[in-house]
Formats: structure tokens, C-alpha cells, sequence
């Protein structure tokens, strides 16, 4: 299991540089992310190399940002994967609320990073079911 980092931006021009910028200055590396906008703000969710340290530096300039339990699967990088794997999910009347992808900077694999409710006791499925969680 991961921690993500949820920050919620205004959605205007250089937001995103904005905080790319602080992660940068800060040596955080962003390893996978998400951007849901609507007309005034946006979420941004990130996983990154530091999870408190970012949340710390970011709510210092400002941001208001969340810490989230979030599931990392990885999978072989071949078509119908991520299929495969919301099948299991469904089939265990498990539902997502979203998903993203990163990778596996050791293996070079795809790793999905999803939400849903009980990640613990989702990852304990998983796990039964043969997937790889990070």
C-alpha cells in the first residue's frame, strides 16, 4: 500500500508548474499522477518519493492537501491487463473510484494505482487472487 498525496489547486495558468516547481526545489520525485479539474479548482493526486515530507512543504505555500491509502499493482505490460484486473475487482463486488498508472522504476513494469473503499482488506484480495501489490 501507498501513500498519495491529494492537493487541491486552483485551476489557473502555472498552478501545475507552481508545484512541480516546489517538489523540485525539494528533491520529491513525483512517481505517478492524476489531475481532475473542475472550473475553479482542481485535485491533483500524486504518488511521489516522500508522501509527509510533500504535504508538509506544499500546505506550507498554501496548498490544502490529504494523505490516502491507495493500492499499487503491478502487472505485465500487455494488452488487457488492466482489464484483467478490474474484472477481479468486479468480480469481488469491489468497486474503484479511480485509477492511474505509474511504473516500476526497477522492473520497468506498469504498476495500476487505485482507490476504493477497504484498501485492506482489497489488497488481501488481491494478493489471494495472485496479483503483485508494491
Amino acid at each position: 500500500m501507498l501513500k498519495q498525496v491529494s492537493i487541491y489547486a486552483e485551476n489557473k495558468r502555472g498552478a501545475m508548474l507552481d508545484i512541480t516547481g516546489i517538489l523540485c526545489a525539494e528533491k520529491i520525485n513525483i512517481l505517478g499522477s492524476v489531475t481532475n479539474d473542475s472550473a475553479e479548482y482542481g485535485i491533483v493526486r500524486m504518488v511521489v518519493s516522500d508522501p509527509n515530507r510533500c504535504v508538509e512543504i506544499l500546505t506550507e505555500k498554501g496548498y490544502i492537501c490529504k494523505l490516502t491509502n491507495v493500492l499499487a499493482v503491478e502487472v505485465e505490460d500487455e494488452v488487457g491487463n488492466l482489464n484483467h484486473l478490474l474484472a477481479a475487482l468486479y468480480e469481488s463486488y469491489i468497486n474503484v473510484d479511480y485509477v492511474y498508472l505509474s511504473f516500476n522504476r526497477e522492473s520497468g513494469k506498469p504498476i495500476m494505482v487505485l482507490h476504493t473503499e477497504g484498501p485492506e482488506e482489497v489488497e488481501k484480495c488481491l494478493q489471494a487472487k495472485g496479483f503483485s501489490l508494491v
